[in-house]
Formats: structure tokens, C-alpha cells, sequence
């Protein structure tokens, strides 16, 4: 009887996840070695986490009338001689905690300001695919656009469509869709940089062997354009949102230091800075410096991580 043997079957080991592939990727290694991007992230995470659990987390409800008391009035910091520990940062005119209004204002801030950006990426990113990809009139008809809009500065830009708003609405419509108004104007102010971005980005790969082939096999436009183009555009996107983001949070805070923008009902922290601006003069700067500190620092945290992804994804730097 002849002896038979047996060949081990080699087993391919399983391949890894994304999950794993991501933490073993450049982009997480160059993070873990800049301090810059760690602390940035770590602040910007803890802002919004703050506002997000701001209900509770917070040690009053500052739009609670049933929770004020005036006696409770124009009370200092806690460091400052006449400060209580019940209220760490002081009070304002109305004996609104000033610690709980900050974190409901970062919320309103933080939502203004990501949705307002997110708009903007969608019509700048699509605005910018189409005309990278169609060319012709179809391209020069969206860059002029774009250079009209650039020859205007974005403040500007959103103070007339907040403006004609006002104008245009009833005043008890305009008040419910105040928020709404607010994200369309930063928003439809600042799609130009994404759309010039894309629009140069999808010139150089539309020319490349994977469009053609994708052409070739009978594939339409829109798919070529968001199953393959787009994903090989969005490093540099990722940074102009980043980088948008702080913006837009700045551009919300000037509309509403103005009087302009978020409704008194849902202060966001430039409205803080200009209720606390009225008093400034009067011995109270903790009402308007507080949320100025907030706002510098979270524009600050977003600016520095902005920039450090703008050095992750240049290619000139690898």
C-alpha cells in the first residue's frame, strides 16, 4: 500500500480592515508626530463636545426664566474679589451663568458655522466637477460666475442676502428662519474657492487612462465624475473645508456682533460679544471678553489643524 501524503494547504491570512489600514496610513503616522495637530484636534473635539452636551453638562438653563435671578446680577469671576464658585466665570446683566450661556453659544456658533460650510463644499465641489469635466460655455459660465462673486468680499456677500431677507420677508417669518438665512448667506458666499479647486483638480484627471477607460466601457458622466473623479479630489477639499470652517464661524460672529445675523432667542457667541460689548465700559469685561477668548481659541484650534492638513496633502511636500 502506497503511502500518501498529504501537501499543506497554505491559508492566506486575512486581510486587514479599514480600520486597521487607517491607523497604519501616513495620515495618522504624521499626526501622532506633530504636537500642533494633536493639541488642535484635542481642543477643537473638547469645544464641540462641550456644545454638544451644553444641555447638559451646563450648570443652568440660561433660556430658563424660571432658573434667573437679577440678585445674581453682574457677578465677577470667580478669581476676582465678589465671585462665587456657583458661577466660575461671572454673570451677566441678567444673571444668565456666564460658563452655561458660553457653551449654548458654541453650540449655535459650531452648527451656523459646519452647516453653512457644508453647503458651501456641496455647490462648490459639484459647480466644480461640472465645469472641469464639461469645458465650453459650460465652464466659462460658472468661472465667470465665480470671478463676479470674488470681486465682492464674503462679508459683503452676506450682509446683502441677509439684508434682502429682512427685507423681503415678514418680520415674524424672518425671525423662525433666521438660523436657515444665516447658513444660506455665509454658506452661498463661499462655494467659489472649493469650485476653482476642483474645477483645476478635475482638468488634470479627467485626461488620465482610468476616465478614458471608464468611458470607454459606456459609463455616463455623473458617474465617472462622483464614483471616480471625485474621489481623487477631495484632499485638497478636505483642507478648504477645514480652513472654511473657522471662517465661517468668524463671518457668523461679525453678522451677529452686527445685529445682523443669529435672533437674541438662540445667542451665538457674537451675539454674547455684542451684548457684552454694551457694557464693557462699565466695569463688566468678563460679559464680552469671555466669549471673545471662546471664539479666538476655537478659530484658532481650527485655523492650526487646517494648516497642518494643507501640509499633509501638498504634493510638493512629499
Amino acid at each position: 500500500m502506497k503511502d500518501i501524503t498529504l501537501n499543506p494547504v497554505a491559508i492566506a491570512a486575512a486581510p486587514p480592515s479599514a480600520w486597521h489600514r487607517f491607523l497604519d496610513s501616513d495620515f495618522v503616522y504624521n499626526f501622532k508626530r506633530s504636537p500642533t495637530a494633536m493639541i488642535s484636534a484635542a481642543v477643537l473635539l473638547m469645544f464641540a463636545l462641550v456644545a454638544l452636551l451644553a444641555p447638559w453638562l451646563a450648570p443652568q438653563n440660561p433660556f430658563d426664566p424660571a432658573a434667573l435671578d437679577l440678585m445674581n446680577a453682574r457677578i465677577p469671576p470667580v478669581w476676582i474679589e465678589g465671585g462665587q464658585m456657583k458661577f466660575p466665570l461671572g454673570t451677566d446683566g441678567q444673571g444668565r451663568d456666564l460658563l452655561s450661556v458660553l457653551m449654548y453659544g458654541m453650540r449655535i456658533s459650531l452648527m451656523v458655522s459646519f452647516f453653512a460650510t457644508l453647503f458651501s463644499l456641496v455647490v462648490g465641489v459639484t459647480l466644480g466637477l461640472i465645469s472641469g469635466y464639461a469645458g465650453g460655455r459650460i465652464d466659462n459660465l460658472i468661472m465667470r460666475l465665480a470671478d463676479m462673486q470674488m470681486s465682492f468680499p464674503t462679508i459683503l456677500v452676506a450682509l446683502l442676502i441677509d439684508g434682502l431677507s429682512r427685507s423681503l420677508l415678514p418680520r415674524s417669518v424672518h425671525e423662525q428662519m433666521a438660523l436657515p438665512v444665516v447658513i444660506f448667506a455665509i454658506g452661498i458666499s463661499t462655494w467659489v474657492q472649493y469650485a476653482r479647486t476642483v474645477r483645476g483638480a478635475t482638468l488634470v484627471e479627467k485626461s488620465k487612462d482610468y476616465v478614458h477607460a471608464a468611458k470607454l466601457i459606456g459609463m455616463g458622466p455623473l458617474r465617472i465624475l462622483f464614483r471616480h473623479v471625485l474621489p481623487n479630489v477631495l484632499g485638497p477639499v478636505l483642507v478648504i473645508a477645514t480652513l472654511s470652517l473657522g471662517m465661517a464661524i468668524l463671518t457668523e460672529a461679525t453678522l451677529s456682533f452686527l445685529g445682523l445675523g443669529v435672533p437674541p432667542t438662540s445667542p451665538s457667541l457674537g451675539t454674547l460679544i455684542r451684548v457684552g460689548n454694551e457694557v464693557l465700559f462699565s466695569g463688566e469685561w468678563w460679559v464680552t471678553v469671555m466669549p471673545g477668548v471662546c471664539l479666538v481659541l476655537l478659530v484658532l484650534a481650527i485655523n492650526l489643524l487646517g494648516d497642518w492638513l494643507r501640509d499633509v496633502f501638498n504634493p510638493k511636500l512629499k
